[in-house]
């Protein structure tokens, strides 16, 4: 028995580290999950093929779902992913979702999004890879588009949609930064100017709230904000740090694309260009 799915990165516009309130899109980058069922077995084996990362996540998701079904049986879970890995861009909701899909699929259950998130989110914890559930991350991830959020509630506040005319041009810096490294502390200095931000998004002001965010998070974690400013001053609409960063995203109009690479491209690091995710999460 075997399941295929895949899921999208996500930018941020509001990070919830700092008051538990989020807002965040999917972007056309994925991750897929491969599960085949090991009737005979009982341990559960991950890879992530191509990148020197521990499954742990996407084991722990994997077995989440097998306790849930009474399963008692091992699987071997590979996953492929075009999203870098610990710069801000989801990567592990990404994993945690796709992994929870395929192992559905591959015990033939339809998927509820509800619980799709809660037992990724679960996994997400013990596998220590988030401060507060990434609930904003994971949702945007899973259902495509944009999602305003309660983190701490795991609640969906708003959706929004992004123009697909648009392209999310995303600037990836040679360094990493887990999340198991960020300090909570840092963020009590910028957390009622993040609150501003949050309601600013609830407004429909996605684009404020998302350069406002990303200024504080470049202070409070110590990144470059002029990344963000430099993709504003050659025509992106919105620009900032997504996630804990270190990548910095920028939102613009097809015309000055090239402009914003142009200019990022004097820096040391990766430049992708793609477009928000209006799908969201699948199984293949």
């Amino acid at each position: 028995m075997k399941g295929t799915a895949s899921s999208c990165a996500s930018v941020t516009v509001v990070n919830a580290m700092a008051t538990g309130k989020g807002a965040a899109f999917g972007v056309e980058l994925r991750l897929r999950a491969e599960v085949e069922l090991d009737p005979t077995g009982t341990k559960v084996r991950g890879e992530v093929v191509g990148h020197r990362e521990s499954p742990k996540l996407v084991e722990l998701c994997v077995r989440k779902v097998l306790q849930k079904y009474g399963k008692r049986c091992g699987a071997r879970i590979r996953t492929y992913s075009e999203i870098p890995v610990a710069v801000g861009l989801s990567s592990s909701s990404a994993a945690a979702n796709a992994a929870v899909l395929a192992t559905l699929a591959s015990l033939g259950v339809e998927p509820e999004w509800r619980e799709v998130l809660r037992l990724g989110i679960e996994a997400s914890f013990e596998a220590g890879v988030t401060l507060t559930g990434a609930f904003d991350d994971a949702a945007a991830s899973l259902l495509g588009c944009g999602v305003i959020t309660d983190n701490l509630r795991r609640r969906i506040l708003r959706r929004f949609e992004l123009p697909p005319s648009y392209r999310v041009v995303i600037f990836v810096p040679p360094s990493k930064l887990y999340t198991s490294k960020v300090r909570p502390s840092s963020f009590r200095s910028i957390a009622d100017l993040v609150e501003v931000a949050h309601k600013q998004a609830l407004l429909g002001n996605i684009f404020g709230a998302m350069t406002l965010n990303g200024l504080l998070y470049s202070h409070a974690l110590n990144q470059d904000h002029r990344i963000a400013l430099e993709a504003i001053s050659k025509g992106a609409v919105a620009a900032g740090l997504t996630g804990k960063g270190p990548a910095v995203a920028a939102i613009a109009h097809p015309r000055d694309v090239e402009e914003i690479k142009e200019v990022w491209g004097k820096r040391e690091g990766r430049i992708i260009v793609t477009c928000p995710s209006r799908g969201g999460a699948r199984i293949e």
